[in-house]
């Protein structure tokens, strides 16, 4: 993997965050909404995106709609020409399809953006996860790679409008390598309006992941797209 040099941006008190321009972030799940999102955001802030799908033919096409020199692939290939690797699949295909690339992922930063909910008449809720949370479940599954969790609280429909310049939130980055939650915090300073944070280990996961059902009910409540900022940081 490419080693990013630092530059003048803060992960905390003495810490400098990574330049990670150069770096190739492959997106599992880039057709989806929230995956199809932050591959056009990172692709627009200037980062190498490579979109990944069960079907390479579907993640060309989806690539070849978003533009912006963002190509596509099949998930393997997808998995083996990044450098970090953002997992947005659906939460009910989460387990199969990281088992599935554990030799192609061998390597990378992972950054699992993956909330598993449930839904009746009554709403959204977390469900339960075996290994704790879906982190906690692709560092089970991927022992050779450095799993990180990110990206939990952006509506995707902001991340796919075009006409917002800015996506005002704060990205809860969590984490046992902190060389890896720093290249993941600066991932998300490229985004206009956006600040990665430091909000502690894998095992805090799940929590960030159960939030998702609280922002659900406040935009169905208020009409919103609700996000998260952390003050006094």
């Amino acid at each position: 993997m490419t080693q990013p040099d630092s530059v003048n941006a803060t992960a905390g008190p003495g810490r400098e965050l990574p330049d990670v321009s150069e770096l190739v972030v492959g997106v599992l799940g880039g057709t989806g909404d929230q995956g199809r999102g932050l591959a056009y955001r990172l692709a627009k802030a200037g980062q190498q995106v490579v979109i990944g799908s069960r079907s390479a033919e579907r993640a060309e096409d989806c690539a070849t709609q978003l533009g912006l020199g963002v190509r596509g692939a099949d998930n393997a290939t997808c998995a083996r020409e990044s450098d970090v690797v953002i997992v947005a699949v659906p939460w009910d295909g989460h387990a199969e399809t990281l088992a599935s690339l554990r030799a192609d992922l061998a390597g990378k930063i992972v950054v699992d953006c993956v909330n598993p909910l449930g839904f009746d008449k009554q709403g959204a809720y977390a469900l339960q996860v075996p290994e704790g949370s879906a982190a906690q479940q692709a560092a089970a599954l991927l022992p050779d790679s450095t799993v990180t969790a990110a990206f939990h609280h952006l509506s995707a429909v902001l991340l796919q409008d075009g006409s917002v310049d800015e996506i005002d939130i704060d990205v809860m980055v969590l984490g046992e390598d902190r060389a890896a939650t720093d290249t993941v915090q600066a991932l998300a300073d490229r985004i206009p309006g956006m600040r990665g944070v430091f909000a502690g280990r894998l095992r805090n996961a799940h929590q960030v992941e159960a939030l998702v059902a609280n922002l659900i009910s406040v935009n169905r409540r208020y009409k919103v797209h609700a996000g998260v900022r952390i003050t006094d940081v």
